[in-house]
C-alpha cells in the first residue's frame, strides 16, 4: 500500500522562516542559536530550488514600532523602545545569502498581506505570529500552485520553524523537514516530527531527491 503522505517532487514548494537580517545580526536582541552551521545549508537548498525552478516562498516578521501587530511575548518590549524588524529597515531585510539580487522589501504592501514578487517564482510575505501560515494567504497560494509538498528550512525552529511544521501538517501538506538547514533544531525536537507524518532529510539529500535521487525517508 503506498502511504498517502509521501513528498512529491514534482509539486514541491521551499519555504524559508525568519531569514531576516536582525534574526542574524551577532549584536541583535532577537539573535536566532545555530545560524553559523545552518545558514551554508539553507544557501544550497534556495540555490537548489532556484535551478530547479521550483516555487521559493520567504516568511519574515515586521514590527511596527507601536507594536500593535507585535506578538505578546515581545510587545511591551518594543512599546519600550527595542528596535527590531522595523518595517522599511534593512534588519527587516532578507539575509544577503539569499535574498535575489539583495531585493528589498516592500513592508506596506507585506502588512497589507500581499506577496511580494523578488524574482521568478520566488515570494516574500509577512506572516504576524510564529507560523508561515497562521493569519497569511500562504495556503491559498500554494493551492493556487498545485503544490502538495513543502520543505521547511530558515531559523528559529523552536519557534517559526516548529509552528510552520505544525500547520502545514494540519493542512494536509507533505511535509519534508531539513534538519541541518534549521537553526537550533535538536535531534529530540526534530523526531518527534515523524508523528506528524514529516520526512526528514539533510541538505545533501533533500537536493538529491530534488534532482530526481532517491526518495525521501520518514522522521
Amino acid at each position: 500500500m503506498v502511504e498517502q503522505n509521501v513528498p512529491q517532487r514534482d509539486s514541491a514548494a521551499l519555504i524559508t522562516v525568519d531569514m531576516q537580517n536582525d534574526f542574524l545580526r551577532s549584536d541583535s536582541p532577537v539573535k536566532a542559536s545555530g545560524v553559523k552551521s545552518a545558514l551554508p545549508n539553507i544557501e544550497r537548498l534556495v540555490r537548489g530550488f532556484r535551478e530547479h525552478r521550483k516555487p521559493i516562498f520567504h516568511s519574515v516578521r515586521l514590527y511596527r514600532p507601536d507594536g500593535t501587530n507585535v506578538d505578546l511575548f515581545r510587545r511591551t518590549a518594543v512599546e519600550e523602545g527595542m528596535r527590531v524588524l522595523m518595517p522599511g529597515t534593512r534588519g527587516a531585510d532578507l539575509v544577503a545569502e539569499i535574498s535575489p539580487c539583495k531585493a528589498r522589501l516592500m513592508p506596506d504592501a507585506l502588512l497589507a498581506g500581499e506577496f511580494q514578487e523578488l524574482a521568478r517564482n520566488e515570494y516574500a510575505f509577512y506572516k504576524p505570529r510564529w507560523g508561515a501560515f497562521f493569519s497569511t494567504g500562504l495556503d491559498a497560494q500554494l493551492r493556487e500552485l498545485g503544490i502538495t509538498t513543502i520543505v521547511i528550512c530558515g531559523v528559529n525552529f523552536p519557534t517559526g520553524g516548529r509552528a510552520t511544521v505544525y500547520e502545514g501538517a494540519a493542512r494536509d501538506y507533505r511535509v519534508i523537514v531539513v534538519g541541518d538547514a534549521l537553526g537550533d533544531a535538536s535531534e529530540d525536537s526534530l523526531r518527534e516530527l515523524g508523528r506528524l507524518g514529516a520526512y526528514q532529510k539533510t541538505t545533501s539529500a533533500c537536493l538529491e531527491w530534488l534532482a530526481g535521487g532517491q526518495r525521501s525517508s520518514a522522521a
